[in-house]
């Protein structure tokens, strides 16, 4: 009996602390103009893997490298942004916490290749963004 009630404890201790599958949506300040940029979010989770896409106005992009441990999650999407006259393909590295039934999301943007060359850009600065998401569905 013993024996089963540990494996039991043991078991539990290693799921996650929730199911984050579902769709998530979240309103943000846009770098440009003080505009609120509209963004949704599909988890589809797997265990400690996480996975799915991130929705705009006029773009879906897959989300990769996706993690959850317990009620953190992170995970990083490839997103083409225009900067004057070139396109970069930027890795944006989103982390967050799930409180109260919402994520507390930081996104960051790691690096950047121009999409024609592959050349690195340089970055002014890295301001992250915060915001949260709530769960749609």
């Amino acid at each position: 009996m013993k024996r089963l009630l540990l494996t039991m404890l043991l078991a539990a201790m290693s799921l996650p602390a929730a199911d984050l599958s579902g769709i998530w949506l979240a309103a943000y300040p846009s770098r440009l103009l003080g505009e609120v940029v509209d963004v949704a979010f599909k988890f589809t989770q797997n265990g400690s893997v996480i996975s799915g896409k991130m929705y705009g106005d006029y773009i879906s992009t897959a989300i990769i490298e996706g993690k959850v441990n317990g009620d953190e999650v992170e995970f990083v999407i490839i997103q083409q942004q225009q900067a004057g006259n070139e396109i970069n393909n930027t890795r944006l590295k989103f982390t967050g916490k799930l409180k109260n039934g919402q994520i507390e999301m930081t996104q960051e943007r790691e690096s950047a290749q121009r999409a024609g060359s592959g050349a690195d850009v340089q970055f002014r600065g890295n301001a992250k963004l915060f915001f949260t998401l709530r769960r749609l569905l």
